[in-house]
């Protein structure tokens, strides 16, 4: 039976962090299902509009090789939605998240996946803006 992962992300700025995490989750299944955080989401969770658009992030993790389907997250709190719809068997975090959707371990399984070491967008990103 084939197994379907979901993963989210906001993917901006994409880093070998971003590459990593969507090909560690793709060994948990046949398909890989991503989110990619709406431009709205994003400003609400990290207090700033992207630096790639909504639809040029979409377009960048969708042409990645492990994954089938990339869609819009516009809401956290719509994982188990998310879930549902997808008829997902895991969900797959990065670990900055360990812990907050074991809730969802009665539909799926769930896992935790460590973050690439000495990488991350906010860094990127001020590391750009100190260059300028």
């Amino acid at each position: 039976m084939p197994r379907t992962v979901l993963t989210f992300g906001t993917f901006d700025v994409f880093h070998v962090g971003h590459l990593r995490v969507i090909e560690r989750a793709a060994t948990y299944g046949d398909r890989l299902v991503v989110g990619v955080s709406s431009d709205a989401l994003n400003q609400s969770k990290k207090g700033r509009q992207p630096v790639f658009s909504q639809a040029e992030r979409l377009a960048i993790v969708g042409a990645l090789k492990p994954v089938s389907e990339v869609f819009v997250e516009e809401s956290l709190e719509l994982k188990r939605h998310y879930i549902e719809q997808f008829g997902a068997d895991v969900l797959v975090m990065g670990d900055d998240w360990e812990g907050r959707f074991d809730e969802f371990r009665d539909v799926c399984e769930v896992v935790y996946l460590p973050r690439t070491p000495a990488i991350s967008t906010t860094a990127l990103i001020e590391k750009i803006s100190d260059l300028a």
